[in-house]
């Protein structure tokens, strides 16, 4: 199984695009993402071709912090995955349709370990100002988020709001000109988990490149990030996970070339595309049900 984040991992807006690249050298692009009349995300027609084969090969579940309606505007290439992992673990969609016992047993723990989001929007209110805050927001009433001028931000407002939150059981993430807090059960890896118990699983692959996947890459069997994010930042690594130097669009083909290379090696001759079959698995060195799928 292959769970991989979306934004800046495979799929990039205009901004994120080169990170750098020479124009002479960017790639032929495929846009995957229109929202109001105008394409938001990208990918090369490279990566394209190698995501549809990957699809082909082994269970792909994109994996984003992403609301449900923000997911289903993408438009990835081959047919619509059976599992998908939206609003940082919150909501799994089974071809395409949420899965309700799912999200209750998320908003059980959420109630059960940490402050509730009215808390974290009283915060925001009472400390921040428009001169560098652009918007507020609410994901899907399990997180929230600031859109800032990431410039005119004040380092020490991040500083103090990081360890506020921390002791009310909350992450804070900036992403970008995002500023995310997230309640700390909510996470991509439990999601991750879960779908791969279902469809039995002996292999998980993941890549990421914000703190906010960190949990994601940490629970994989192997794991990538690309040269630029929150992670290659702060150099965050681990024992089983490949620090790439590609960035933007590039990092994006190389991640998907290093996902098929993965399942390939994985595979025993003979062995075909994943049934699907619900077989419990634990994951990152456990001892797994089904040891020839990816």
């Amino acid at each position: 199984m292959v769970a991989s984040d979306l934004d800046r991992t495979l799929i990039y807006s205009a901004a994120a695009l080169a990170l750098g690249m020479p124009d002479a050298q960017a790639p032929r692009l495929l846009s995957v993402e229109v929202h109001e009349s105008k394409p938001l995300s990208y990918l090369t027609e490279e990566a394209a071709g190698l995501l549809e084969r990957l699809a082909s090969e082994a269970v792909f579940v994109p994996t984003t912090t992403r609301t449900r309606k923000q997911y289903q505007r993408i438009q990835l290439p081959g047919a619509e995955p059976t599992y998908a992992i939206c609003a940082n673990g919150g909501h799994i969609l089974v071809d395409g349709v949420a899965d309700r016992d799912w999200h209750e047993s998320v908003l059980r723990r959420l109630a059960e370990e940490c402050a509730p989001l009215s808390e974290i929007r009283a915060y925001f209110t009472a400390t921040t100002d428009l001169s560098w805050v652009r918007k507020h927001r609410v994901a899907e009433d399990l997180f929230a988020y600031l859109v800032v001028e990431r410039e005119r931000m004040p380092e020490e407002w991040l500083r103090r709001f990081g360890e506020w939150a921390e002791e009310r059981g909350w992450t804070v993430s900036l992403q970008g000109r995002k500023v995310y807090a997230v309640p700390k059960p909510l996470t991509k890896s439990a999601a991750m988990r879960e779908v791969a118990r279902r469809c039995g699983a002996g292999l998980v692959l993941a890549a990421g490149d914000s703190l906010l996947d960190a949990d994601l890459l940490l629970a994989a069997d192997r794991a990538w990030r690309p040269g630029h994010g929150e992670l290659a930042d702060t150099s965050w690594t681990a024992p089983h996970l490949d620090v790439l130097a590609e960035r933007g669009v590039a990092a994006g083909e190389e991640i998907l070339r290093r996902f098929r290379t993965a399942v390939s090696e994985h595979r025993s001759p003979g062995v075909g595309v994943l049934p699907g079959a619900a077989v419990p698995v634990q994951l990152n060195g456990s001892p797994a049900a089904l040891p020839d799928q990816a």
